[in-house]
């Protein structure tokens, strides 16, 4: 699975105006199951994502983790996180099948529940438009074929 972690004061999605999910001080997350991947990898994921410590203490390091500032999570699906890029025109074909992705992206948020993080989400396969507010900015590029 890949994921794009945005450090966040706030995020949120929204479905044709309304908001359907969001979060405070936390993570954005936009993540991507592609082919063959698994359950234990979306786990995986989830914990690593929950113990992350890229939120600053009172030195201002980044040491601590979602769970040590009782922060939240809001989890949007993101197919294009498996582009191909050797064209000029992006392909997705590395992408789980739609069924298969929604699958794993529902565990992985359920997984991270499962951590002890509070989670929002989007809607699999809707037109979502996102917004947030990047702390930092802090953005991590995650996969876990390369952890």
């Amino acid at each position: 699975m890949r994921a794009i972690l945005q450090r966040v004061s706030e995020a949120q999605v929204r479905i044709d105006g309304a908001v359907v999910g969001q979060t405070g001080k936390g993570f954005l997350i936009l993540v991507c199951a592609m082919g063959g991947d698994t359950e234990a990898q979306a786990e995986k994921l989830a914990a690593k994502v929950a113990k992350l410590r890229v939120f600053k203490d009172d030195q201002g390091k980044m040491n601590l983790s979602l769970g040590d500032i009782g922060g939240g999570a809001l989890v949007v699906s993101q197919f294009t996180l498996a582009a191909d890029l050797r064209g000029n025109r992006p392909g997705f074909s590395t992408a789980a099948p739609p069924a298969e992705g929604e699958r794993l992206y529902l565990h992985f948020a359920r997984a991270l529940e499962m951590e002890g993080v509070p989670v929002a989400t989007g809607r699999f396969g809707a037109d979502m438009a996102v917004s947030l507010v990047n702390d930092g900015p802090v953005t991590i590029w995650m996969d876990t074929d390369q952890s």
